[in-house]
């Protein structure tokens, strides 16, 4: 017998997808947005919406779970870093002192992300705060192509950088939530 979790999802209509599409909260039945804005946000939301996904029904020692050693990477490693990495974006428009780490250290994120179900509650809420900060932030620029802070970077290219980071960390959490549970990614 293996120690590995089967491989499952609970879709039944396409028994290959995380979810069915009429489940699916990233499935916009054909609406698409109007605008260049509009369109970064709705894709940065659909991957805030796949990390959440893949956390969903775990307790705090699976979302802990570390994927292999020496890897500190786990969902919870990772919603707390988004949290992290959120709050470090505000600190590339301004000219200002940065805003302190929430967690401390450089990986504390990882290596705080322990199985307590107050740091679990914490990190969700620490990660859906400093994402509407930010979006608060980046939405103050009308201009997509305005340059902010010391290094002159384009809102447009912040937004952009923002779904990159989200996107690569969807695949890491799709990685993660299988060994886990088994459950397979979309």
């Amino acid at each position: 017998m293996s120690e590995l979790p089967a491989r499952w999802t609970p879709a039944t209509v396409y028994p290959d997808m995380w979810a069915d599409p009429d489940d699916d909260p990233r499935n916009k039945n054909g609406d698409s947005p109007e605008g260049e804005r509009a369109t970064l946000h709705d894709v940065l939301t659909d991957h805030r919406l796949t990390v959440r996904m893949k956390c969903e029904g775990l307790d705090a020692e699976q979302l802990a779970r570390r994927s292999v050693p020496p890897s500190t990477m786990s969902l919870l490693g990772l919603v707390r870093h988004l949290a992290e990495v959120e709050r470090d974006w505000r600190n590339w428009i301004t000219d200002g002192d940065p805003l302190p780490k929430l967690y401390g250290e450089k990986d504390a994120d990882f290596h705080g992300a322990v199985a307590d179900p107050a740091v679990v509650e914490a990190a969700f809420a620490d990660l859906e705060r400093e994402q509407a900060a930010t979006d608060a932030a980046l939405a103050a620029y009308a201009d997509l192509g305005e340059r902010v802070g010391e290094d002159g970077f384009a809102i447009r290219e912040l937004l952009v950088h923002r779904i990159d980071e989200y996107a690569r960390h969807c695949g890491h959490a799709d990685l993660l939530r299988e060994c886990v549970d088994g459950r397979v990614g979309q």
